[in-house]
């Protein structure tokens, strides 16, 4: 046991054991890392010689983590993410390759506004593109292949395998001065139906029975709070993008809790080899900056 810890492991074959990890099946990381399946099994086969543990096992569903496998992920992301910086330090290469980035519009501005500017300062040979839409769109897209990484919600399609970032605070919110009337169906202010916010308050609506009507639809955040703001319809938003001319509405006026929703971090399976590591300290850095937002 103690000659074995003591032998340095594989970089490549922690790559490898990574890449199947994220892409669940031998042949995709195979393929992703333009190696052989029995070159990748090899290699696999080696680290866990190494360590004197079993990392992997295949399923019905592909390659699956054991526990041992679990710990180990994160330890040679990390290990993998300092390599290579030092590497492009010393050789003067930053970070290249593409990077498909999508995100929720009401979280734009936390990305938008400082973390996506400093990721581009500090890899500029990286192509960015960043993308808003719902939660929803974004998971689908995302399994398409059209983006590399993703912050979504957690409703209404929930992708397994994210990294949780934040709780949300969803409350309803209406202007200051709108009066409800409770026996007639609650007039609402929302984006199309692939919006977590929504799914959680019609769910709630209609478990307390409380009839509803879309007076407002729209998939611009912006809209939607103009809409709230001028009395039009009652709102489900963020909490902290309550202005001054909107208040948060509860039990006294009739309306329901809502539900918890989480906000994750996301990685796609059709990443190219030569762009993973850029999307990788994309997602670094988003967890470093929003993993404590909520």
């Amino acid at each position: 046991m103690a000659e074995a810890l003591w032998q340095t492991l594989d970089l490549e074959a922690l790559r490898s054991f990574v890449t199947v990890a994220r892409r669940g099946s031998l042949a995709a990381a195979a393929e992703e890392r333009h190696r052989t399946v029995g070159a990748l099994s090899m290699q696999i086969k080696r680290l866990e010689t190494r360590l004197e543990s079993r990392l992997l096992v295949r399923g019905a569903r592909g390659m699956t983590l054991t526990t041992s496998g679990e710990a180990l992920l994160g330890e040679a992301r990390e290990l993998l993410r300092h390599h290579d910086g030092l590497v492009a330090r010393i050789s003067g290469r930053g970070l290249s390759g593409r990077v498909r980035f999508g995100m929720p519009e009401d979280y734009a501005r936390h990305l938008v506004g400082r973390l996506l500017p400093d990721f581009l300062a500090r890899h500029p040979d990286v192509v960015l593109e960043a993308v808003t839409a719902t939660s929803g769109e974004l998971a689908r897209r995302l399994e398409q292949g059209e983006l590399s990484l993703v912050v979504a919600l957690d409703r209404p399609y929930h992708l397994n395998g994210g990294e949780r970032l934040w709780r949300t605070a969803p409350v309803w919110a209406g202007a200051r001065e709108l009066s409800l009337t409770p026996e007639a169906p609650l007039p609402l202010a929302l984006h199309p139906v692939d919006c977590p916010y929504r799914q959680l308050g019609v769910e709630a609506l209609e478990a307390g029975g409380r009839p509803w009507h879309a007076v407002f639809t729209s998939t611009s955040i912006h809209a939607l709070e103009t809409a709230v703001e001028a009395g039009l319809g009652v709102g489900l938003l963020e909490r902290e993008r309550l202005t001054p001319a909107m208040r948060v509405l509860g039990e006294a006026e009739g309306l329901p809790r809502l539900a918890e929703c989480h906000a994750e971090l996301h990685y796609g399976r059709r990443i190219d080899a030569s762009s993973w590591p850029a999307v990788e300290a994309l997602g670094e850095m988003i967890k470093a900056r929003l993993g404590r937002h909520g």
